[in-house]
């Protein structure tokens, strides 16, 4: 094999193994300024975006012992890895394709779990970790909240008697001037084309 041909499928081979995961995106049709855009975006959520020759890549996969995707890599393919969660490089693909029409999210590579474009997108959907766990904490504090104010009104009457005073004075006035006639209980009622990207290395 040639020496430069090995040392590009080694460096591919080095992404791969780091990366929990692989997306495969066909970028046919950006403009230099756009692939550089979407690099950016994508490098804020800890990822990478590679343009390699797509044997290069079969070639790293199987080394790594992917699953055969090989199939799938035809064409313009740029190949986006990274060190952190996969939603948020999903994501960051899937509004660069809603803002400028491309590119497209083809296969991608979970574990080793093969996802075809509609599992990326859902993908793309769910929540971040940080998003998921900020809703379980609130979850977690509502009932503790509730139990502070009980445990505030027992040992700090002040403050209860505070809030009952500041009730009763916003209570409705005809309360206070019902009449003191026993009257009889009711019953009770029912209670959301520029200059195009960089080609594979």
């Amino acid at each position: 094999m040639n020496p430069d041909k090995k040392i590009i499928i080694n460096g591919l081979l080095d992404r791969v193994n780091a990366s929990p995961y692989l997306i495969v995106i066909d970028y046919t049709g950006l403009t230099v300024q756009q692939f550089t855009e979407l690099r950016n975006r994508l490098d804020a959520g800890g990822a990478s975006c590679t343009v390699a020759k797509n044997s290069y890549m079969r070639k790293a996969l199987a080394e790594a012992g992917m699953p055969d995707i090989g199939a799938d890599l035809t064409g313009q393919m740029a190949y986006v890895m990274g060190n952190s969660e996969v939603f948020a490089a999903a994501k960051a693909i899937k509004n660069f394709e809603k803002e400028f029409k491309k590119p497209e999210m083809k296969v991608g590579i979970l574990g080793n779990a093969v996802l075809d474009a509609e599992k990326l997108k859902a993908i793309a959907d769910i929540p971040s970790r940080e998003a998921v766990l900020s809703q379980l904490l609130g979850l977690i504090l509502e009932p503790a909240t509730r139990i502070a104010r009980v445990v505030q009104n027992k040992f700090n009457p002040d403050a209860a008697n505070s809030s009952d005073e500041a009730a009763t004075e916003e209570a409705p006035a005809a309360e206070a001037e019902a009449p003191t006639a026993v009257v009889a209980e009711e019953a009770p009622t029912a209670v959301a084309t520029e200059t195009e990207a960089p080609a594979a290395e």
